[in-house]
């Protein structure tokens, strides 16, 4: 069949965004690929859930998630009418692209990031410009501003490197930008400082965040993003009709109301997330530091590559995200934190590949 004259162009010519392996059921693995919260939501959360009242499902949700903004504003010490909610943060990177790219417009980016960047740069229609980071993760400032683009979009922590741009570097890059610049605060939760902050200094900036990873919440589809009233009037006026689901809504004011009892298991993961980047250093892996709840791990010279150690970590049944497409990658396993038993049988296994 000739699909070529109905698809649009740019749909024919992208590869699309390829996620991290969802298994199917019938085989139990550890699951290491796509970043996900080992551990459960606070009992309060999971109360919320149970006390929903299924008899409103057959309404539609609150149009503009006014509880979740209303519960965030509290939460993040700002109005309600800064915060947009999403069906998880890729929504929103959506949302940001039907707002303020236009066809043929510029998104300018720090590679390797997130692929999924590329991916609705390409749907929209924009011209898409990736900058390599300079030496030690550092952000290649001048590039990213000498391409005039209408969105850059900065990962911080990035993934897959887990590494934080300073945040006097990111209001500099604010301060000069000619066009939005876009904080995507995936996981931020699990770094030392955030950039909530500049908000207020900066008028041209959007940060976003997801409660797929800190907040154990992956399966419910959660976004915020965060910026100045008038920016986010604007982001309105494309966001799809009644986004949000009822129950997503529900949980998402149950987790904002209650950040405080997510704080061990944060620390649960940052105290794995040293232990593992230490436990591979010693095994001839080579580790950056990481501010997320991912490590990423250039595989030792030993005779088998990324790819070889995916193969053999999966027949093992541990997953681990391995990005084939990216050369920069080509030799770099991203490992998600696990619980200590689950880092224990990585190693475990490890050191039998290795022996």
């Amino acid at each position: 069949m000739n699909i070529h004259r109905w698809v649009r162009p740019e749909v024919l010519a992208m590869a699309g965004y390829q996620p991290g392996e969802q298994p199917e059921a019938g085989r139990s693995f550890i699951k290491l690929n796509t970043n996900e919260n080992p551990y459960d939501p606070p009992e309060a959360v999971r109360q919320a859930l149970a006390e929903a009242d299924w008899h409103t499902l057959r309404l539609y949700p609150e149009p503009s998630s006014r509880p979740v903004r209303t519960a965030a504003a509290a939460a993040y010490g700002l109005q309600a009418e800064q915060i947009l909610v999403g069906n998880g943060s890729d929504d929103l990177l959506t949302i940001l692209l039907r707002t303020f790219v236009a066809p043929g417009a510029t998104v300018a980016v720090p590679e390797p990031t997130y692929s999924l960047y590329h991916s609705l740069c390409q749907i929209q229609g924009g011209s898409f410009v990736g900058i390599p980071w300079l030496p030690e993760w550092q952000l290649p400032l001048a590039s990213l501003l000498a391409s005039e683009a209408a969105l850059i979009l900065l990962a911080r922590p990035n993934a897959p490197s887990g590494h934080v741009v300073p945040l006097p570097v990111v209001a500099e890059l604010c301060r000069r930008a000619p066009g939005i610049v876009v904080l995507d605060e995936a996981y931020v939760d699990f770094a030392e400082d955030h950039g909530l902050p500049l908000l207020q200094q900066h008028p041209n900036l959007v940060i976003i965040r997801t409660f797929s990873k800190s907040m154990a919440l992956a399966g419910m589809r959660i976004g915020l993003a965060f910026a100045s009233c008038e920016l986010i009037e604007q982001m309105h006026k494309v966001r799809d009709s009644y986004n949000v689901n009822r129950l997503s809504q529900q949980l998402a004011v149950a987790a904002l109301h209650h950040l405080q009892a997510y704080q061990p298991a944060l620390q649960a993961i940052r105290q794995q997330r040293q232990l593992l980047s230490d436990a591979l250093r010693q095994r001839g892996f080579q580790v950056p530091d990481s501010q997320a709840n991912f490590v990423l791990a250039a595989v030792p010279g030993n005779g088998r590559s990324a790819a070889e150690w995916l193969s053999a970590l999966r027949e093992a049944g541990i997953l681990v995200r391995y990005f084939a497409s990216d050369p920069a990658l080509r030799h770099h396993l991203r490992i998600t934190i696990g619980t200590p038993e689950e880092m224990a049988q990585l190693i475990a296994q490890i050191d039998r590949l290795l022996a």
